[in-house]
């Protein structure tokens, strides 16, 4: 008995905080999925950009989700490497990749900033000296960091959002 009022008042406490679900819908019926898919992201001339810009594309504006663009998301992608671990008696290095983004988020209507930041992801491999594993193991490395930074750029964009919709 005392668990079932102990519950009954942590849910009647939630209800008078303001407590919102990030992804319901707004006082408009749009909700942060429509504000999102609102969103056009600019292509970028690098192939970690295009991995973070396809990777936003699919969580933000899936085919069917696309809507009018009120948003531009403008990406500047940064990519770059140091060596770990370099130990030439076995023959492996160690690399560690940092993927750093600086992002701006640019009202169409207005062409006013409304919303930027930098996110950055660090991801490691390694370098055993046979071309196509070295090769495929920066490929992955790539693609683990962009998908962690569009990951990271998807909240932040969902957050600012939800709070633009309280105004």
């Amino acid at each position: 008995m005392k668990k079932v009022i102990y519950c009954l008042v942590v849910l009647l406490s939630l209800t008078g905080c303001g407590y919102k679900p990030l992804y319901s819908s707004g006082s408009d019926g749009r909700g942060v999925v429509a504000s999102l898919s609102s969103i056009a992201i600019q292509e970028t001339g690098s192939r970690p950009g295009q991995l973070v810009r396809n990777s936003l594309l699919s969580s933000m504006r899936p085919a069917s989700a696309a809507g009018d663009d009120l948003y531009k998301l403008i990406l500047h992608p940064e990519l770059a490497q140091s060596t770990l671990i370099d130990r030439s008696t076995p023959g492996i290095k160690r690399i560690r990749l940092r993927l750093t983004v600086t992002y701006q988020l640019i009202e169409t209507a207005s062409g006013a900033e409304v919303n930027s930041g930098k996110t950055f992801s660090a991801v490691s491999y390694d370098i055993v000296r046979e071309p196509v594993a070295d090769l495929q193991a920066e490929a992955n490395a790539t693609s683990r960091a962009a998908k962690e930074v569009a990951s990271d750029i998807h909240t932040r964009l969902a957050a600012f959002m939800a709070g633009r919709e309280n105004r």
